[in-house]
C-alpha cells in the first residue's frame, strides 16, 4: 500500500475557527503519517498560527503543505484581520464571518483549475457546504469531517427530523429526543440556535449543511467507536459511511512527548497531591461577563481544593482585573491557586497526575482531551452543541457533574449571572468526593482513558478506520 499511498494527495478544507482548525491539522498529521500527501487550505493569519505543523512535518518527513487564500474581510463587512472566529469583536459578526467563508469558493476553484493532477479526494468542513459544488465540478471524491460527537450528530438529526421541540410549550419545557439508545431530555433553551430559532436564514443554512453531508461519500468523525458505540451505529443509518478516527490528538505522539517549560504552573502542579487540583478553562471562544467570573472566583476560593484557572483572552477585562486586585484574590490564594491569562497548554496540564477534575464549557475538543487523560468533568455548557456534550458526559458516560446551567448564556446581557459561588463550590465538592459516586466517576474515567489509547494504537479501531478510509481512496476497498 505504501507505494500507492505516496501517489495520493488529500485536500483538506476547514472552517477558519480554532475549534475546527485544531482537529483538521491533527487529521492532516494522521493522514500524512499513513503515507499520503496532504494540503490544508488556510488563510494567511491562520497559517501563521500553525506554522509548527509544517516544521514538525519536515522533521518527520511528512508531506503536509498549506495553500493560502486571502480572507475577504472587507468585502464581507468584517474588520481587517478577523480571519478566525476567535478574533471577532462580538458575536454579531458571525454572519459576516460565514459570508466571508463562503467567498473562498471562487478562489479555491480558480486554484484547482490550474492543477495538472487534481487531488485524490477532498475532506471538507460540514460548515462549508459549497465545497460540495466545488468537488462535483472537478469530479473529486468528497468526504465531510465532523469535529463533534456522533451523540450530538444523532441527537441533532432526530430532533430536526421529528420536530419534537416544536411541541414544547415553553423554552423550559423538557422533551425526550426520539429513537435514541438512552432516554435523553432537552429544553428548547438548551438547543443550538440553528435548531431552535424560527429563522428562514438558519433553516436554509441547515438544509444546505445536511444536503452537503448526505451527498458526501462518507464522513470522518473525531471520536472513537468504544466511546459511543450505539450512537455511531445510529448515525451510520443516516449517512453513507462513518469512519471514527479519534481522538485525533492522541495519534500525535510527538506532541504528547513534549513537556512544559519550567513555570509557576508546573511548579504548582508538582507541589500538590495526586488528583487534587481542579483545572478551569472555557476554551478560546468563551465570552463570559465579569460579573459571572467574579462568582466563579469566589466559588473556587470557597472550595477546599487547589485550582488552576485559565482566563481566556476574550474574558480578560479591566473590570475583572480591577476586582481581582481589590480583593487581593491572587495574593490570598497564593499556594492554593494559579491564574493563567490567555493560552494554556491544556493537554499537558490535564495529563498531570495532580489534576483531579476539569471545569469545562464542554467543547468537543476539550471533552475528548479530558476523556483521553481520564479526568472527570464539571460541565458548564455555554453555547452551540455543548449541552449535547454535557448529556453525553454526565448521563451516558457517567464521568461528570452538572454545575446546573439550564440555558445558553446571552453575551449581550452584561450582568447575567447563571451560576453563583455556592453552585461552583457545590459542584467541585461533588466531583472531588472521596468514595461513593466520586470514586465511581474516577474509575469510569480511567476505563475510558484506556479505551481511547487502545483505539489509536496499531490494530485499534480508530487506527484501523484511518487505514480503511485511505484504502477507500486508493481504490482497494468499496463502501458498503
Amino acid at each position: 500500500m505504501a507505494c500507492q499511498t505516496e501517489q495520493q494527495h488529500f485536500l483538506l478544507v476547514p472552517l477558519m475557527s480554532q475549534s475546527h482548525l485544531i482537529p483538521f491539522t491533527e487529521l492532516a498529521k494522521l493522514l500524512a503519517a499513513n503515507g499520503v500527501s496532504v494540503t490544508i487550505v488556510l488563510t494567511p493569519l491562520n497559517a501563521a498560527r500553525f506554522n509548527m505543523v509544517i516544521d514538525q512535518a519536515k522533521t518527520l518527513n511528512l508531506k503536509i503543505h498549506f495553500h493560502l487564500l486571502p480572507f475577504p474581510c472587507t468585502q464581507a463587512g468584517l474588520p481587517e484581520g478577523c480571519e478566525n472566529m476567535d478574533t471577532l469583536p462580538s458575536p454579531q459578526y458571525q454572519h459576516p464571518f460565514f459570508a466571508a467563508s463562503n467567498m473562498l469558493k471562487e478562489p479555491l476553484e480558480k486554484w484547482l483549475s490550474e492543477w495538472e493532477t487534481l487531488p485524490s479526494c477532498m475532506v471538507s468542513d460540514i460548515c462549508l457546504p459549497w465545497t460540495s459544488n466545488v468537488a462535483s465540478k472537478f469530479k473529486i471524491p468528497r468526504f465531510v469531517f465532523h469535529g463533534i460527537s456522533c451523540f450530538t450528530l444523532l441527537c441533532s438529526h432526530n430532533i430536526s427530523l421529528s420536530k419534537v421541540h416544536e411541541s414544547a410549550t415553553s423554552m423550559s419545557t423538557p422533551f425526550v429526543v426520539p429513537d435514541l439508545p438512552d432516554t435523553i431530555e432537552f429544553t428548547k433553551a438548551q438547543l443550538p440556535d440553528a435548531i431552535k430559532m424560527d429563522s428562514k436564514a438558519w433553516k436554509h443554512a441547515i438544509d444546505q449543511f445536511k444536503a452537503a453531508e448526505l451527498s458526501a461519500e462518507g464522513i470522518l468523525v473525531n471520536t472513537f467507536e468504544e466511546l459511543e458505540n450505539m450512537y455511531v451505529k445510529g448515525y451510520e443509518k443516516v449517512v453513507r459511511k462513518v469512519w471514527c478516527i479519534g481522538p485525533l490528538f492522541l495519534h500525535d505522539k510527538l506532541m504528547l512527548d513534549k513537556s512544559m517549560d519550567e513555570s509557576e504552573c508546573l511548579n504548582f502542579l508538582s507541589s500538590n497531591k495526586p488528583c487534587s487540583i481542579i483545572y478551569v478553562c472555557f476554551g478560546s471562544m468563551s465570552r463570559i461577563m465579569a460579573s459571572q467570573l467574579k462568582e466563579l472566583a469566589l466559588g473556587l476560593e470557597a472550595s477546599s481544593h487547589p485550582f488552576i484557572w485559565v482566563i481566556g483572552k476574550n474574558d480578560c477585562c479591566e473590570e475583572l482585573e480591577k476586582w481581582l486586585e481589590e480583593k487581593k484574590f491572587e495574593e490570598k490564594n497564593r499556594g492554593r491557586g494559579v491564574i493563567i491569562r490567555g493560552w494554556a497548554s491544556q493537554v499537558e496540564i490535564l495529563s498531570h497526575p495532580t489534576i483531579g477534575g476539569f471545569l469545562s464549557h464542554c467543547g468537543w475538543n476539550s471533552t475528548l482531551e479530558a476523556v483521553s487523560v481520564g479526568v472527570p468533568m464539571i460541565t458548564w455548557p455555554m453555547s452551540g452543541e455543548q449541552f449535547f456534550n454535557e448529556k453525553l458526559i454526565v448521563q451516558v458516560l457517567k464521568i461528570g457533574v452538572r454545575i446546573g446551567v439550564e440555558v445558553v448564556a446571552d453575551p449581550m446581557k452584561a450582568k447575567e449571572v447563571l451560576v453563583k459561588k455556592e453552585g461552583v463550590k457545590k459542584a467541585i465538592d461533588q466531583l472531588m468526593e472521596q468514595g461513593g459516586d466520586g470514586e465511581q466517576r474516577r474509575n469510569r474515567a480511567r476505563e475510558i482513558k484506556e479505551m481511547a489509547h487502545k483505539a489509536v494504537e496499531d490494530g485499534g479501531s480508530s487506527a484501523s478506520n484511518c487505514k480503511l478510509f485511505i484504502q477507500k481512496i486508493v481504490g482497494n476497498v468499496k463502501i458498503n
